[in-house]
């Protein structure tokens, strides 16, 4: 930038600068500023034509009052006219003038564009920045419509400077985040990756940004940059620091440079291509290495500045996870760093080894680190840190040290802060539930746990006890025993009086033969705790107090006088009045052998998902999105590792079910005030978004969409005719998502065809948070048509409207079915009706890859029959398509030409509609 003269100090501003901080009070310092307004107001309409000097001077003392707080409502054309000044100083003023007051809706829109129109085709450098400077500045939509087509040409342009080129590719960088729809980089994509190449590293810099943040949005339009980033990157770590001077940080070579291209890779799978791979392998060991050579310098700077080069290559070994020896070397890096004197490096070591944790190939040695996370857990002074700990032990536990950790996190939970107690006891409950091999120590845990953090176990704590106690028989009487001796402490938490109740209600029978805890002991026990707790333990209680007529008659003249005394029959709650009544009326009234059918033991529950796991991840949600960051990682492959969740099963109505809120629904509530104080003005009509849609015919996880504001991932889950899918919304900024709503819509034909019942969403999302809605789904008879996702919040006191179709396809309700040559064949034959056939031949849209093909048969739900077919090339399949009315088998057989490049996919079943439609769905993934 040029150099600002000595007759351009605007002595004026100065001395109005200094008398306003000279201002005794509010009162004098508004009386200066309404003068000076006066003043240049008269400047301004006054008939002296005002030189350049003085329309900056003025137009700058606006620009300070402004700053001050107070408005401005004119000086906008006369800083407009300092935009076709030749001086720099006068067209610097104008543009930061424009870029602070100016509104995207002002009148004087246009004629800013004309003057940033003509400074962009002035081929002078330093006007060209401020051009650009003012627009990345102004980011509005307007401005993008104006000048998108424009910068692309200006960056990949052969005479542009090298600062000019930086400032284009962080202007388009910001009109990108603002207005992506504007800009379709199309025919200049190639040229924007080329300039990874340029001898400017400021300039490649810059680039980077944009290309991986347009990556995000279009990978498979930028997957070329990857050869380019990784030998940019190879050039980097192998160079001495003279050969790049300018750019070396403390003795460290282009660490900004190196961190975008490291986080440009992580866009991107492993290269497939073996010597490009063995270049960045190469590259990452590079870096590894070099964090164990002596420091070159002593100053914080420089191991900062090396630090952030080793933890954006540590992220990209764990994105990437193929590579074995590499996963070790960084968890045994992030070893050193556990027991690291800077609070920072510790923080950052264990976050990221809670992600090594989960990769199969480093999971090992992350365990043997155990002792060192457990001494953090217990001497670390900052509850961040102390936090990520308990996370890692989450991470690293499996059956060989589950009781280790499940101990140690037990012994913190006493001395913990209380804003992570919650999360710990669900952590230790999921843990307790998942290594149990010796259900007696869950049973021992969960206790343990209601003594020591009563408080911060929620309800899906206990509930998951009782339905793990009552489908195990093994475990039942050591249960009822272990949970009257807890009993018998002087204090007990409400929680352990609930647990308590139910299991000796259902149990108690079972240690009733020790005289220590006879029926009688067992009720007294129970009854001794009723007057200290609350209504819905209270009404429990009576539940279990019925339960012991049943299974203990001898006491059941001691129950009927406690049903019949006044405080239960004229009790002000009238749900206890209600209970009390009842069960009084059923134990007189009934003969034994109705009393045993009403009040026999509860039967098993379904097994399910785990209620505590979903509390932890809809916890964890809020401060993060780990389930959708995992869900894009699928880049890599599959990320089936989802926990092999069935169907929710209707459990049968009974007195303790209601206590237990099984069968509940969540309240709707809050989405009654979305309809009241919605906009009367209807919203604008929205555009379907199918673009993902073909992805999940062959897998059920994913991103299905995506814009600057919202992140929408599923995971689904099917089984014969029913099928579950979990839909999270990831709020990408930084602003709450206020009357979230969403609601799935079908054409009047589906509806008879496949039905689909939402869970109610929340109605808020916070800036970074993630939540979760859950679809129960059943297959009615076989369909060709998809539901649709509608969403509608406000964002910014905008209503946004978004449609997403679904991918919920026939084949999701395949069961893949194992069949012999023989049966295949005789099966075939008796499939040969003209109508149950269904061929088809085309060409193929991507190259020919015998383990892609078998994996997309696979994941379109058919099971493979080795043997069958006399050519091994060809692939032969079979499954059976439920519904709710129907099962249709089906027998496919491909047939890949790859000299024709050619396929041939032949379907029979017994349905001509099934056959049409699986047809389309999988020649369509070919």
């Amino acid at each position: 930038m040029p150099a600002v003269s000595k007759g351009d100090g605007m002595r004026g501003l100065a001395v109005f600068i200094s008398d306003i901080r000279n201002c005794k009070s509010k009162e004098a310092e508004v009386k200066r500023i309404n003068k000076e307004l006066a003043n240049i107001r008269s400047k301004f309409k006054g008939d002296k034509a005002l030189d350049g000097y003085s329309k900056k001077k003025y137009v700058c003392k606006l620009l300070f009052i402004f700053l001050l707080g107070h408005d401005i409502d004119f000086g906008h054309m006369e800083a407009v006219n300092l935009l076709s000044s030749n001086k720099y100083t006068e067209k610097q003023i104008g543009y930061l003038f424009i870029s602070v007051l100016v509104n995207s809706n002002s009148d004087l829109i246009r004629l800013i564009n004309n003057a940033i129109r003509n400074d962009l085709a002035s081929r002078n450098p330093t006007f060209m920045n401020l051009a650009l400077h003012c627009i990345a500045n102004v980011g509005s939509r307007e401005m993008a419509e104006a000048f998108v087509s424009d910068i692309p040409r200006i960056l990949v342009a052969g005479e542009t400077m090298d600062s000019v080129k930086q400032s284009a590719a962080l202007c388009l960088l910001r009109l990108n985040r603002t207005s992506p729809d504007l800009v379709p980089m199309g025919e200049w994509t190639a040229r924007v990756v080329h300039l990874l190449n340029d001898q400017h590293l400021g300039v490649v810099t810059a680039a980077t940004s944009l290309i991986t943040t347009l990556a995000q949005k279009s990978p498979e339009d930028f997957k070329t940059s990857v050869v380019l980033a990784v030998a940019r990157l190879s050039r980097i770590v192998t160079s001495a620091a003279i050969d790049l001077q300018d750019y070396t940080y403390y003795f460290v070579a282009a660490p900004w440079l190196s961190v975008k291209l490291l986080r440009l890779l992580q866009c991107y799978p492993p290269p497939e291509d073996a010597a490009l791979r063995s270049r960045l392998t190469e590259c990452l060991e590079t870096i590894l290495n070099k964090v164990q050579e002596p420091p070159k310098s002593k100053k914080v700077q420089h191991s900062n500045a090396k630090n952030a080069v080793l933890f954006e290559a540590i992220a990209l070994i764990i994105h990437h996870d193929s590579e074995p020896n590499l996963l070790v070397r960084a968890c045994n890096q992030l070893g050193q760093f556990l027991q690291h004197r800077e609070t920072n490096l510790r923080y950052l070591a264990l976050e990221s080894m809670c992600l090594l944790a989960s990769s199969e190939f480093s999971h090992e040695a992350v365990k043997t680190h155990i002792e060192t996370v457990i001494n953090a857990l217990k001497t670390e002074r900052d509850v961040s840190v102390r936090q990520r700990a308990v996370d890692l032990l989450y991470a690293m536990c499996d059956r060989s040290n589950s009781k280790q950790i499940v101990a140690e996190m037990l012994s913190y939970l006493e001395t913990a802060d209380y804003s992570i107690r919650e999360e710990i006891v669900l952590k230790v409950a999921i843990l307790a539930e998942k290594y149990a091999v010796d259900y007696t120590w869950y049973v021992d845990t969960i206790l343990n746990l209601i003594r020591i953090a009563g408080d911060y176990v929620s309800e899906e704590v206990w509930y998951r006890v009782i339905q793990i106690v009552i489908n195990r028989d093994d475990v039942q009487g050591y249960a009822a025993k272990t949970v009257f001796e807890a009993l018998q402490a002087p204090a007990c938490h409400e929680n352990l009086v609930k647990v308590g109740g139910y299991i000796l209600g259902e149990f108690g029978n079972l240690i009733a033969g020790d005289p220590r805890s006879s029926p009688l002991v067992q009720f007294n026990l129970l009854h001794s705790k009723f007057h200290l707790c609350s209504v819905p333990t209270r009404a429990l209680l009576l539940s279990a107090y019925i339960k012991f007529i049943n299974l203990f008659p001898e006491v059941k003249g001691t129950i009927q006088d406690v049903l019949r005394s006044d405080s239960q029959l004229r009790n002000a709650d009238v749900e206890l009045q209600q209970r009390a009544v009842e069960y009084l009326r059923l134990s007189c009234i009934a003969s034994t052998d109705i009393l045993a059918t009403v009040l026999e033991e509860m039967p098993p529950f379904p097994e399910r998902e785990s209620s505590i796991l979903a509390k932890l991840k809809k916890k964890k949600g809020s401060s993060k999105l780990p389930d959708l960051d995992d869900v894009r990682r699928s880049v890599n492959g599959s990320t089936d590792h989802a926990e092999n969740t069935e169907a929710t099963e209707t459990v049968s109505a009974h007195s303790f079910t209601d206590k237990l809120n099984l069968n509940s629904t969540p309240s709707s509530g809050p989405s009654l005030l979305v309809d009241v104080f919605s906009d009367v003005s209807s919203p604008a009509a929205t555009d379907m978004s199918e673009e993902h849609f073909p992805r999940f015919v062959c897998k059920n996880n994913g991103v299905i969409y995506e814009n600057q504001l919202l992140q929408i991932g599923l995971k689904s889950e099917y089984r014969q005719n029913l099928g579950r899918m979990y839909v999270f919304y990831g709020n990408k900024t930084s602003t709450q998502f206020l009357s979230f709503s969403s609601a799935v819509t079908s054409s009047d034909i589906l509806k008879t065809q496949l039905t689909v019942h939402a869970k109610t969403v929340d109605p808020m999302i916070e800036g970074g948070a993630q939540v979760q809605q859950i679809l129960n789904i059943e297959c009615l008879s076989d369909f060709s048509d998809a539901p649709v996702l509608s969403i509608q919040f406000r964002y910014g006191g905008t209503l946004q409207n978004i449609a997403v179709k679904l991918p919920v396809m026939l084949n999701k309700f395949f069961q893949p079915t194992e069949m012999t040559s023989q049966d295949f064949f005789q099966r075939w034959k008796q499939l040969g009706a003209p109508r149950q056939e269904v061929q088809k031949i085309f060409k193929a849209q991507h190259q020919m890859d015998s383990d892609v093909a078998k994996a997309k048969l696979l994941g379109f739900g058919v099971a493979l029959l080795d043997g069958v077919d006399p050519n091994p090339a060809n692939f032969v399949g079979a499954g059976i398509v439920h519904s709710k009315t129907t099962q249709v088998g089906c027998l496919l057989r491909l047939e890949p030409n790859t000299q024709a490049q050619m396929y041939r996919l032949t379907l029979r079943t017994s349905k001509d509609s099934v056959s049409q439609r699986l047809c389309e769905l999988l020649s369509d993934q070919f």
